[in-house]
C-alpha cells in the first residue's frame, strides 16, 4: 500500500473523541482525522512524532489524517482503514505464503445476512474466507497482541467464523502487525478473556490463525513476513 503524497511530520499533541487528534506541525496546531476505533494502548505518549496525510478535497471536515506515529524508536501504522489494502497487496503479490497463487480475490464478502468478511478466495478449488484483524499493541518487546481493548466486533467475527467452520467452510483470521520491531504475536487474554476463549474454540473447530508484520516507511506499508503465534496455554 503506497503513500499518494509526501507525509507531513509532526509532534503528538492530544487524542479526544476518538477520532481527533491535535498534532503539532512547526509552530501550528493542526487537527486531523483519527481512522483508528480501538484504544492505541501504547501509543499515545505526548510528543511523539506522527506524520499526517493532506487531503484537499473541499467536502472533507478535516484535511488531515494520522498515519504513522513513532514508539520507542519503532514506526507503528495507525490507519486501520488501511488494513485491508495492505492485505489485498499481500494477497495479489503473493506476499502470505499460506495464499501464494491464489484467485478469485473478493472483498467484503457476505457470509449470512448479517456478516461480512473482509476476503473471499480461491486456492486449490476451495473457497477460503479471511478475516483481517489490525494489530498495534505491544506491552513486552518483539511481543505483538490483540486486541487493545474489548471488541465486540472481533468476538461476533470470531464466533461467525466458528460457525461457518462447522458448516464445512474453510476459514482463516489474519492478525495484519503493523509494527515494525515484532517477532512474537499472542491474544491479550488479560485484556479480553472471553476472545481470547473463544480463539482456542475456533482453533479446535478448524479455523486458521496467522500473524504477519508489516515493513513500514514514509513511502509505503507492505507486508514483510510471518511471524510466530504464541498460545499461552
Amino acid at each position: 500500500m503506497k503513500f499518494t503524497k509526501t507525509l507531513i511530520k509532526g509532534k503528538l499533541i492530544k487524542r479526544y473523541k476518538r477520532f481527533f487528534i491535535d498534532i503539532k506541525v512547526k509552530n501550528k496546531v493542526l487537527t486531523a482525522h483519527c481512522p483508528n476505533s480501538g484504544s492505541m494502548m501504547g501509543l499515545l505518549e505526548n510528543n511523539n512524532d506522527i506524520w499526517v496525510s493532506q487531503n484537499d478535497n473541499p467536502k472533507r471536515k478535516l484535511k488531515f489524517t494520522s498515519e504513522i506515529i513513532k514508539v520507542k524508536k519503532n514506526l507503528v501504522g495507525i490507519n486501520t482503514h488501511f488494513a485491508n489494502k495492505i492485505v489485498h497487496h499481500g494477497l495479489t503479490n503473493n506476499l502470505i505464503d499460506e495464499f501464494k497463487n491464489c484467485i478469485n480475490i473478493k472483498s467484503e464478502v457476505f457470509y449470512d445476512k448479517e456478516t461480512r468478511f473482509d476476503f473471499l478466495v480461491k486456492k486449490n478449488n476451495e473457497k477460503i474466507f479471511i478475516e483481517v484483524k489490525n494489530v498495534t499493541l505491544s506491552r513486552i518487546d518483539n511481543l505483538a497482541e490483540f486486541p487493545d481493548a474489548i471488541t465486540t466486533r472481533g468476538l461476533k467475527h470470531i464466533k461467525k467464523l466458528i460457525e461457518a467452520s462447522k458448516k464445512g467452510f474453510k476459514t482463516c483470521v489474519l492478525f495484519l502487525i503493523q509494527r515494525q520491531e515484532i517477532d512474537y504475536f499472542q491474544i491479550a487474554k488479560d485484556i479480553d478473556k472471553e476472545y481470547y476463549n473463544n480463539y482456542f474454540l475456533a482453533k479446535n473447530s478448524g479455523v486458521g490463525f496467522l500473524a504477519y508484520r508489516c515493513k513500514i516507511n514514509f513511502k509505503e506499508i507492505i507486508i514483510e513476513k510471518k511471524i510466530k503465534i504464541i498460545d499461552g496455554r
